[in-house]
């Protein structure tokens, strides 16, 4: 299956050294070879960097490792292929416009009949199973809610119920963001961590990367940081049981 990592900070901040675990799973230490993607918030905007090259080996991964963005919200995904052939369109993340705001999704599972998600609104690129279900979320959030609530936390907590019947068609894990909020849904593998001060130092599983997290922060920093599997081995990482999820919102879990 595919791999998961998410962001949520306070203040903008590079995932550099998180990234760089992600991406030797992608065809190194890992399976993952079929394509990789990362997207970053940046106020109301969004880059997106996208290869359906193996990230290990990508130069576009190298490109984004060695130029550090930052942000308060990022998702990245790499992909071990299950649904839909190997190119572009199909590679995570997946973004959609709603009110106004970027919305963007990363899928890490396989589904199984599927085909009754029909969609009104939003239509696929790709001809995966995950694109198929982000548009499905999103045209549910556009039936419940026509206009933008003003506790966008409600849309969350309503796209959590929505995973939960996508998780019974099999294995949903689920990162989605709008650049503020970043959901984190748990089928059967997910983790997070949040670092405050005092920080430490935290050792890549991955790579022979080590870093001292007091010297790349401010004492008022709270990054929270999620993975499919955990990216240090010197770290204390919660992990999510099965249909739980995940909100959080500048950092802080809420």
């Amino acid at each position: 299956m595919c791999e998961l990592l998410g962001m949520s900070a306070n203040v903008p901040t590079d995932i550099c050294f998180s990234f760089s675990g992600l991406l030797e799973r992608g065809g190194n230490t890992g399976p993952h070879k079929d394509g990789w993607g990362i997207t970053f918030y940046e106020g109301k905007g969004c880059r997106t960097f996208k290869d359906p090259e193996p990230s290990c080996q990508s130069e576009i991964a190298k490109l984004v490792k060695a130029y550090p963005i930052k942000s308060v919200s990022v998702i990245s995904h790499i992909r071990q292929g299950n649904r839909g052939r190997t190119c572009l369109e199909n590679t995570h993340p997946f973004t959609r416009e709603l009110w106004g705001r970027e919305i963007t999704y990363a899928h890490n599972g396989q589904l199984s009949n599927y085909k009754d998600l029909t969609t009104e609104f939003y239509k696929p690129v790709g001809n995966t199973d995950s694109e198929l279900a982000f548009c499905w979320i999103l045209d549910k959030i556009r039936e419940k809610y026509p206009k933008r609530p003003k506790n966008m936390a409600t849309v969350f907590r309503y796209v959590a119920k929505l995973a939960k019947t996508l998780m019974d068609k099999g294995v949903f894990n689920m990162l989605l963001t709008d650049g503020v909020f970043v959901l984190a849904y748990c089928s059967n593998n997910l983790h997070w961590i949040t670092r405050r001060a005092p920080f430490g130092k935290a050792t890549l599983i991955d790579a022979d990367m080590v870093v001292d997290f007091q010297k790349e922060t401010t004492p008022d920093d709270v990054v929270t940081v999620i993975a499919t599997r955990p990216l240090t081995n010197d770290e204390q990482w919660t992990k999510m049981e099965p249909g739980e999820y995940v909100l959080f919102k500048l950092g802080e879990k809420i």
